[in-house]
């Protein structure tokens, strides 16, 4: 006998979700099969990360005038800080098209998330004016 730990899965999709899942992959292989080379330009991808709120001084910055034989100054390493915010960047192949930052003690729900989609619509719909056929 040895003792195991259970495998970490991302998510347990229920009978539903996995048909919604399965019928969003065959159409975007159809769309790859109508035209592949066009397949990629027609992309909008999304990310979050978790950026730190740390301006750290750089070496040149903190360059000193000091007499010969003085010693160099201290510089100590600074710690990540415990403020953070979250980042949704969305981008496709020709580039970043909208940054948002997530306000301070608030999070992605429901409400959140659509309004966020209709920014990126409104931004798309200017930055790529040449690609817009049908927008989400």
């Amino acid at each position: 006998m040895r003792k195991l730990s259970a495998k970490w899965v991302p998510k347990c999709l229920n009978a539903y979700q996995k048909r919604h899942r399965c019928q969003s992959y065959e159409q975007l292989l159809e769309f790859l099969r109508r035209d592949p080379n066009d397949f990629l330009s027609r992309m909008v991808t999304m990310d979050e990360t978790s950026l730190y709120h740390n301006d750290p001084e750089s070496k040149q910055q903190s360059m000193e005038w000091r007499h010969n034989g003085s010693p160099r100054p201290k510089k100590f390493r600074v710690q990540k800080s415990a403020s953070k915010v979250l980042a949704s960047i969305f981008g496709d192949q020709d580039g970043i098209l909208l940054i948002d930052y997530l306000p301070k003690s608030q999070t992605i729900n429901a409400e959140y998330y659509p309004s966020l989609l209709v920014q990126l619509k409104v931004i798309f719909k200017q930055k790529r004016r040449g690609k817009v056929t049908k927008v989400f």
